[in-house]
């Protein structure tokens, strides 16, 4: 019941007194947490839904808190795990997916790809995504459910404690609000020869990013190639093995082709890893020799293998770290939904920014060769720049996130009297913060920072007028 929020927030555990009511029932399905906050698992009493869609029981008022227990409707260690790991999605990898990568079409889609223009590609593929706009769950363009759990599940833990304020470790380093990484998936060879470019494009504004390169079938990765990215200071991840799409077809294939891919990471001395097309089946993520993954989008609307982990921070599958793909891809931006502007990346880092969490992006050098869509990327590297030199954003490398995330969630608060100190690896870039309740809201608040952070209430539908951020006095009993 309290795992997921300790890992979460990193606070002493002698805060945090999470319990169930009353067992839960044996099905899993939708419920609403507020007015706008959609969940999925098993509750202890209220009904569920299959759909996403339609009218869902609010459990909100469910939630006590006695003496120093917060009792909930559900186990919130299990919903955050189902929403992580898109265990809500009826198209989930299995079996669904494994259907879907038999099917005739698909295959022969993936034959003739490499060949297809883009012209034609992005009318297929608008063709088979029709309808994405209306889907209730995840949120587009950022869900932020998980994030918001926990900050609703933070109200009670402070109610809990008489009020008192709660402790915990922020979540980035040197006190920064949010975090941003550029990645580049380079999918054929046109693009593998601009990548001195786009890394010249990217060093014009003091930004490094990561290059995910496909090993083999697509394009010729020479020693001198891969020590060129190397030199300059950029990194260099495994991208599939051929991107054929078919990697989570069959278990057994799988596994030998997965063998094949740890080759490639001790080769290019790659610590992360990304699926091609995103496709994915966390349940079988044990069988990767890598550090960390890139391959979950936080809301999967435009991708063939929709779903989304619904949450803008890292969090572990096992012993792998994953990092989700917050930003829309540019490919779907230019030729999906047809923009050619950073207004909806701007959108999406305002948002992760007002939840203090990641905003990770997908830039292809292959569709950065026309100048329109680099004069595009030319200015968000622009706005990048302005937001880590305006300390709005901690602009990383994908390696380097993955260091300071695992060295946090190692770090613990200790108590020296009256105040706190954190113990662990990397600890002189770790900062002390506080939560506390101004009235019934959350705020968050770094030690000595003046001006505490109040997370923002997303709009609430015309018929309520509770704030989604706040937990009333009627969902509490004392």
């Amino acid at each position: 019941m309290e795992r997921s929020f300790l890992e979460y927030f990193h606070c002493p555990p002698t805060y945090v007194d999470l319990r169930l009511r009353a067992d839960v029932g044996p099905s899993s399905g939708f419920f609403r947490f507020g007015p706008d906050l959609i969940c999925y698992g098993q509750l202890s009493s209220g009904r569920t839904q299959r759909k996403s869609s339609g009218t869902l029981e609010d459990v909100l008022n469910r939630v006590h808190v006695e003496k120093s227990t917060v009792y909930l409707p559900f186990d919130l260690d299990k919903v955050i795990e189902n929403l992580r790991y898109e265990r809500y999605s009826v198209a989930a990898p299995k079996p669904v997916l494994r259907s879907f990568a038999r099917s005739a079409g698909r295959k022969a889609y993936y034959a003739v790809r490499p060949i297809l223009p883009i012209s034609v590609r992005k009318h297929l593929q608008r063709a088979a995504l029709r309808g994405w706009d209306k889907k209730p769950f995840p949120n587009w363009p950022v869900d932020h459910t998980v994030d918001r759990l926990f900050d609703q599940m933070m109200s009670s833990v402070i109610r809990a404690n008489s009020g008192e304020r709660v402790p915990f470790i922020w979540f980035w380093p040197d006190g920064l609000p949010s975090c941003s990484i550029m990645t580049h998936d380079v999918e054929t060879a046109a693009g593998r020869d601009f990548c001195q470019t786009l890394m010249d494009l990217d060093d014009s504004f003091g930004l490094k990013s990561s290059f995910q390169l496909i090993p083999e079938g697509r394009y010729e990765l020479t020693e001198d190639f891969l020590q060129a990215l190397r030199r300059r200071g950029f990194e260099i991840n495994v991208h599939d093995l051929n991107h054929d799409g078919n990697l989570f077809q069959d278990r057994d294939e799988f596994l030998r082709r997965v063998a094949r891919i740890n080759a490639y990471g001790k080769r290019f001395q790659a610590t992360g890893y990304r699926s091609g097309v995103l496709y994915r089946n966390l349940d079988w993520y044990d069988a990767f020799d890598y550090s960390y993954d890139m391959s979950v989008p936080n809301v999967g609307h435009l991708d063939p293998q929709p779903g989304g982990c619904c949450t803008g921070k890292p969090y572990f599958i096992g012993n792998i770290l994953e990092i989700p793909v917050v930003a829309t891809q540019d490919y779907t931006l230019f030729h999906i939904l047809g923009q050619y502007s950073i207004e909806l990346w701007e959108r999406q880092m305002e948002s992760t920014l007002d939840h203090n969490g990641l905003i990770s992006f997908i830039v292809h050098p292959d569709y950065l060769i026309e100048k329109r869509g680099r004069d595009v990327y030319v200015e968000l590297l622009a706005c990048l720049a302005r937001r880590r030199d305006q300390s709005k954003t901690w602009f990383a490398l994908p390696r380097e996130l993955n260091d300071w995330w695992r060295s946090r969630n190692e770090m613990r608060l200790v108590k020296e009297g009256t105040s706190w100190r954190i113990d662990g690896r990397n600890n002189h870039r770790a900062r002390i913060a506080y939560a506390s309740l101004e009235g019934t809201r959350v705020v968050y608040t770094l030690e000595k920072e003046l001006h505490p952070h109040v997370p923002p209430p997303a709009p609430a539908p015309p018929t309520s007028s509770r704030p989604p951020h706040q937990l009333d006095d009627c969902c509490i009993s004392t």
